[in-house]
C-alpha cells in the first residue's frame, strides 16, 4: 500500500475531519481513507445516474421552461 501525504490542510477542514472521524469511532487517518475511497469508487457515476433517473421521473409530463427565458425575464423585469 501507499503513503499520502497532505499538506497545507485548513485548520477547519481538519476539526471537521476529526469530528467526523470521532462520530464513526474511527482515527482520523481511517476517516480520511473512508473520505477518498468513496470520493474515488467508480459507483458514484451509477448512483448520480440513478438519482438522475429519479428526478426525471418525478419531473415527466411537467411543463419545461428553458433557463435562457427565465433568465431573460428577470433580466427584462429589472
Amino acid at each position: 500500500m501507499g503513503n499520502l501525504l497532505v499538506r497545507d490542510i485548513p485548520d477547519e477542514l481538519v476539526v471537521r475531519l476529526k469530528a467526523r472521524a470521532r462520530a464513526t469511532g474511527r482515527s482520523a487517518e481511517a476517516e480520511h481513507r473512508e473520505i477518498l475511497r468513496r470520493a474515488l469508487s467508480d459507483d458514484n457515476g451509477a448512483a448520480f445516474e440513478e438519482l438522475a433517473a429519479q428526478v426525471r421521473a418525478l419531473t415527466e409530463g411537467r411543463h419545461q421552461v428553458p433557463s435562457e427565458d427565465l433568465l431573460r425575464e428577470m433580466r427584462d423585469g429589472r
